[in-house]
């Protein structure tokens, strides 16, 4: 066996074991993050608690709550589009509870559709806590004339509403809140790509041991 074919072979074979290492290295963090993805998945759907006295953004983060108080304040409109329904907005509106003042996102309401009124008097309502973190550079100031805003930017909103930074995500109203439709918190939004870079790592294996052997094919070929 020549010295240039022990080399391709010595090459290639090095490669592509690299190749599966990565492959295999994302089945790992794929294994990781399913584990985080039911951790969070639990934690989103246990019993509701009443409102912390001090919030923690981490360790407060899709804690479901049960609070109770009344809307109180104009809402805000989050441009956003819904599978299936198209473009529209979130509706966020202050709600005052227990001397806190806060913000509850109510859900979707269709472009076009008229901004109803908040449900008026106490009600009762369970969600989840969150901070999303939906601003980049690219995000467009709002359009405080329109009243619409292009992400849930937590701090903001509460500096213009007048509230604590701490936003609850709807999941029920003790009242209709009808026209909008709740958008509670999933996992559904929370990426995890990792079995498709597996799959690409390893694809990229099988094309570089290809390549691997239709060059020693050429090799022999010629010293044929």
């Amino acid at each position: 066996m020549s010295r240039r074919v022990i080399s391709v072979l010595i090459f290639g074979l090095v490669g592509a074991g690299l190749l599966v290492a990565l492959g295999l290295w994302q089945l790992q963090r794929l294994a990781w993050k399913e584990a985080v993805l039911a951790e969070i998945s639990a934690r989103i759907e246990a019993a509701p608690v009443g409102l912390p006295d001090v919030f923690d953004r981490d360790a407060d983060r899709y804690l479901p709550v049960r609070v109770e108080g009344r809307f109180a304040g104009d809402p805000v409109r989050v441009l956003v589009s819904m599978q299936g329904a198209g473009p529209g907005y979130r509706v966020i509106t202050p709600f005052e509870s227990a001397g806190q003042r806060i913000m509850v996102d109510r859900g979707f309401l269709a472009e076009g559709v008229a901004m109803p009124d908040a449900p008026d008097g106490e009600i009762t309502l369970v969600g989840n806590l969150h901070w999303p973190d939906e601003v980049d550079g690219f995000t467009p100031a709002p359009d405080l004339g329109r009243n619409i805003w292009y992400a849930r930017d937590v701090d903001a909103l509460a500096a213009h509403l007048s509230a604590e930074p701490v936003l609850v995500i709807a999941r029920e109203l003790s009242v209709s809140d009808a026209p909008l439709t709740p958008l509670p918190v999933t996992i559904e939004g929370i990426p995890n790509n990792h079995l498709g870079y597996a799959i690409q790592w390893f694809g990229l294996a099988l094309v570089w041991l290809g390549m691997t052997a239709f060059l020693l094919w050429r090799i022999t070929r010629r010293s044929v």
